[in-house]
């Protein structure tokens, strides 16, 4: 049984993973997993705090386990590495079962979003300046720590979603010569 192949998009604010996650999706007729923090945020009547991110990064989780091998290609606008640098950055700690469940992920592409876009103010965006480059250079580490290959998506507009349908054309052949 075929399992759903896992498209991650990571990055600092404002680098266009919303976008680009729902226009590869369209691309692909693949399934677009939203955002699920801003959702959260929106809906809650008080500055969020860190139960509420540990309640999103567990909604995270239980939306990848309700997948099915019929789900095709599935492209997450943010994922788990993400709530765990929110929670690092925000807080300087994150809960102990968080590294695990990202440590035994089987997502088979990840794509960072680089900060060559130029910063859009949003009343949820918290980080734009230094703190882009330096959220975007932990997004980089974290990906890293845990062994995870990436690609660095760049480019405004049509050209971001061509070189990302480049990078994961790619993917997708070198996967599909794995299961050969």
């Amino acid at each position: 049984m075929m399992k759903p192949v896992k498209i991650v998009l990571t990055g600092a604010e404002s680098t266009g993973k919303s976008t680009l996650s729902q226009s590869l999706a369209n691309h692909y007729n693949g399934l677009w997993m939203p955002e699920l923090a801003r959702e959260y945020v929106q809906h809650i009547d008080h500055r969020y705090n860190y139960h509420d991110i540990e309640a999103i990064a567990r909604g995270q989780i239980e939306n990848e386990r309700k997948l099915s091998a019929e789900s095709g290609l599935v492209f997450f606008d943010t994922w788990l590495i993400i709530t765990k640098v929110w929670f690092d950055f925000v807080y300087g700690k994150h809960p102990g079962w968080l590294h695990g469940e990202i440590a035994k992920s089987d997502v088979d592409i990840f794509l960072l979003c680089d900060i060559d876009l130029p910063w859009t103010p949003d009343p949820l965006r918290e980080n734009g300046g230094e703190n882009r480059k330096k959220l975007h250079d932990i997004y980089q580490s974290e990906l890293l720590h845990y062994g995870f290959d990436f690609d660095i998506v760049k480019g405004e507009g049509k050209k971001r979603l061509d070189n990302a349908i480049s990078i994961i054309e790619n993917k997708i052949n070198m996967i599909k010569k794995g299961t050969e």
